[in-house]
């Protein structure tokens, strides 16, 4: 490393290092903290399918009617991420974000007082009001503090929290499923109650700890800090030469539209294993959801875990996102269609290929419109390409539709299958830049 006097006028190569260093810093104090947010967010949207097959038991609540509450989350998950992000942009992350996750986990905890059908569509729509600013949120929050060079592997450790979700997340479900019930509640209420209350009081740690832009941040030393917010603003001048930086003609671009298509289709392989992964887990074991099938189900994520975190540097390294996506999509929707048909073992190492795609393509496939998207631009078409969740309401719903319609229990699995293949080539040939305007 070069010695560097904070007296000397800085050379090229002090720059790059002191850049380097409050890059360094913002990932160790930010990524971390981002992470178990993410972790949080995901099991509280996520461990409904756990409680699914004592929601039948103890509530009544038919297949479809699980599918559909599963799904409607995204509704209101999908909608309202548009003005939360303009939100956030204008009053920034600190007040904003802490106060959806406080929101979102007492909205969860709500959850344990579900009677039947429309109790349980209600708490899910609220649930995604709640909780629908915190990903897009997350996202743009992520832009302001690290470069385009980074942001795949920054991307990508924030994206550990699915997998860290769904590892720890599936065998705590499944203890509090089966543990001595306490007082009153039935075990997933408990499970509900747990769960909410660890976004509650993280999100009131969030207000502590995060500050809204790096030039915010007394915790990075000042050289450091104008170094890393010089290279920032320098790439927000080259996106907004290139690409729309406007909400109205951010709104009219073909190529956020196409962004938004690739991520529904994204969004409904990932959900149509999330939900129905812990069913087809405990089919294959023969067993009913619990502590035993919950930690099966954490081996495909641990899978992804590793997916999720190699992949996305490899992608920075060679400068490869978008073929790279594509490839590793074609890779999952092939495991896809293998699984229904093999055995147990066979079985397990096709949803984790699977799995493992499904979760390490998402990095990747963000690193395209953030580095075309500028300004306000940037802050809304985030959010409405987020509004992609909702493949997280058609997955449920068109895997049922399927199986009825053909009279087949695998007849979802393979169109979604299929869905996910069709997605890996309209990445292949989706455009991420043109030239800079007023040029051919």
């Amino acid at each position: 490393m070069h010695e560097i006097s904070s007296a000397s006028v800085p050379t090229p190569d002090s720059s790059q290092y002191e850049l380097d260093c409050g890059i360094a810093r913002a990932l160790k104090r930010l990524t971390p903290f981002l992470m178990m947010m993410y972790v949080v967010s995901f099991l509280d949207r996520a461990n409904i399918g756990f409680a699914k097959q004592a929601l039948q038991a103890s509530v009544g609540i038919s297949e479809s009617t699980y599918a559909l509450g599963a799904g409607l989350f995204f509704i209101s998950y999908s909608l309202l991420g548009f003005p939360s992000n303009l939100i956030l942009h204008k009053i920034g992350a600190k007040l904003w974000i802490s106060s959806l996750m406080v929101s979102w986990g007492l909205v969860s905890m709500g959850t344990m007082f579900v009677t039947g059908s429309t109790s349980f569509y209600l708490l899910r729509l609220l649930l995604g009001v709640t909780e629908a600013g915190f990903f897009p949120g997350a996202i743009l929050y992520l832009t302001y503090w690290f470069p385009n060079r980074v942001r795949g592997q920054i991307l990508g450790l924030f994206y550990l929290g699915v997998p860290l979700a769904l590892i720890f997340g599936g065998p705590l479900s499944g203890f509090l499923l089966e543990m001595h019930p306490l007082g009153s509640l039935q075990n997933w209420q408990w499970m509900f109650v747990v769960e909410g209350f660890m976004a509650v009081a993280l999100g009131l740690a969030a207000f502590w700890f995060l500050d809204n832009k790096p030039a915010n941040a007394k915790w990075i030393p000042a050289n450091e800090r104008q170094a890393l917010v010089e290279a920032l603003a320098q790439e927000e001048k080259e996106r907004r030469a290139t690409g729309p930086a406007q909400l109205l003609p951010m709104l009219r671009d073909l190529r956020v539209m196409e962004f938004v298509l690739i991520y529904t289709l994204i969004q409904m392989s990932v959900y149509g294993a999330i939900f129905y992964l812990p069913a087809e887990i405990s089919a294959l074991m023969h067993k009913p959801a619990g502590l035993e099938v919950g930690l099966v189900t954490a081996i495909p994520w641990l899978c992804a875990l590793c997916a999720v975190y190699w992949l996305p540097k490899a992608a920075d390294k060679w400068n490869i996102h978008r073929p790279l996506a594509s490839l590793i999509l074609l890779v999952a929707g092939c495991a896809s269609f293998a699984f229904p048909t093999a055995g147990p073992r066979v079985g397990l190492m096709a949803l984790s290929i699977a799995v493992s795609g499904f979760i390490a393509v998402q990095p990747l496939f963000w690193t395209l419109p953030t580095g075309y998207l500028a300004d306000s631009a940037k802050a809304g078409g985030i959010a409405l390409i987020g509004g992609g969740n909702l493949g997280g309401l058609l997955a449920p719903n068109v895997k049922v539709w399927a199986d009825e319609y053909f009279h087949s229990q695998r007849a979802g699995l393979y169109l979604l299958a299929g869905i996910t293949v069709l997605n890996a080539g309209l990445i292949a040939v989706t455009k991420t830049r043109r030239a800079a305007k007023g040029k051919s």
